[in-house]
């Protein structure tokens, strides 16, 4: 297929640039709290509460793993897009669709689990799970992508 620059990006692209924006915008936030900083919240502990729900250090061996994960995935993300011929890369894509899928149907248990009045319950209500869930389906287009050229 030849290159034209005036042709929109395929799907698969667009789809594993928005995960791949999510996931290093996120990553970024959690290098950010390595340094001890708590914004938007108070103090570590209000920090944690909002994020996760329960009381969790925030410190670099807790939050550096996350950020080496968050960034790779996105790599596998991306990489499949670009690369759908790579059985690594798919593999890849469809574990950070699984990952997210996961925390997606986390966040509907903790709808019901979780007390109403945090703001765990609000951000996992409004913010985190449906984010997880279009995030994840995202993914998972990606890994179902092969490349059109070599299709035909």
């Amino acid at each position: 297929m030849p290159y034209r620059p005036d042709a929109p990006a395929p799907a698969p692209a667009r789809a594993a640039a928005l995960v791949a924006s999510v996931l290093v915008a996120d990553a970024l936030l959690h290098l950010y709290w390595t340094t001890g900083a708590t914004w938007p919240a108070t103090d570590d502990s209000s920090l944690s509460e909002a994020v996760l729900g329960t009381d969790v250090p925030f410190t670099p061996p807790v939050l550096l793993p996350l950020v080496a994960l968050l960034l790779t995935g996105a790599a596998l993300v991306v990489g499949h897009s670009r690369r759908p011929g790579r059985l690594v890369l798919r593999l890849g894509a469809l574990a950070v669709s699984a990952g997210l899928s996961l925390r997606a149907l986390a966040g509907i248990y903790w709808l019901f689990a979780k007390e109403t009045g945090t703001a765990f319950y609000w951000l996992n209500l409004a913010l985190y799970t449906p984010l997880c869930a279009v995030l994840a389906i995202a993914a998972l287009r990606v890994a179902r992508w092969k490349d059109e050229a070599r299709a035909r």
